[in-house]
């Protein structure tokens, strides 16, 4: 990994094994597809837990040559590409239960980079040893294939998004996205932090900063939000969902 800090790989037990994949995509990966003792051993043994990343440093960069999977286990990430004009275009966020370089499956190269927004945790997946274990245990195959896919719808929405959206319905997109996947994760879906800065949310919605700081006191003025530096407090879901789907003024 490039430039993570990176400490000591401990030994894991099964029944720790358990407990960490309990809150992260890779309960996705074994817990739910009730694999055997013995799979869940040969799983247990490819899994590197406890790989700290610092806020600011890359877990990849782009070009780099790809040799596995990362869950985060905790903290945020965002992916980024360079834009033709020099500048850092921001191709997505990601957070605690969801994986990181399924980009690089097909060249064998990264295609971005992947930098953490706040101290993070992630499991390490060697790729080819879970290729190889996908080959023994059909069912994890199954449900790996299960994940890109939605990777795949995932990056269909985005398309969506800037294809189609004006600029408060695609804050307002981005609000929502944000509070159910924090909802699914147990957190609460009307308060939360926002650990990426205006500009980067900009640069992913395909908004200038000003727009963005225009549309969040355009948001909190109507009474659809409370906004506190980085904390955003959902007052009003309905009105939000009515901005998305272009029910209310513009």
């Amino acid at each position: 990994m490039s430039g993570a800090s990176v400490v000591p790989i401990r030994e894991v037990s099964f029944k720790q094994l358990k407990v960490a994949c309990s809150s992260c995509s890779l309960r996705e990966l074994c817990l739910p597809l009730g694999l055997s003792h013995d799979e869940m051993s040969q799983l247990e043994k490819l899994i590197s837990l406890g790989v700290r990343v610092k806020k600011g440093e890359p877990l990849y960069r782009a070009g780099e040559p790809f040799r596995s999977l990362y869950a985060v286990r905790t903290g945020f990430f965002k992916t980024t590409v360079l834009a033709e004009d020099g500048r850092e275009q921001v191709t997505g966020f990601q957070m605690s239960g969801e994986l990181i370089g399924l980009d690089a499956i097909s060249t064998e190269r990264h295609t971005c980079n992947a930098v953490a927004l706040e101290d993070s945790e992630i499991c390490e997946i060697p790729f080819n040893r879970l290729e190889e274990l996908c080959r023994q245990v059909p069912v994890l195959q199954h449900h790996l294939y299960k994940v890109m896919s939605r990777e795949i719808v995932r990056d269909h929405g985005v398309m969506m998004l800037l294809g189609n959206m004006k600029a408060e319905e695609r804050l307002a997109a981005f609000l929502l996205n944000l509070s159910q996947r924090f909802s699914i994760r147990g957190y609460s879906a009307t308060g939360f932090y926002l650990r990426m800065t205006r500009e980067e949310i900009g640069s992913f919605l395909g908004l200038k900063l000003e727009t963005v700081s225009r549309i969040f006191s355009r948001f909190q003025d109507e009474g659809l939000l409370k906004v506190q530096n980085k904390y955003v407090e959902v007052l009003d879901v309905g009105g939000l969902k009515a901005t998305l789907n272009g029910c209310a003024g513009s």
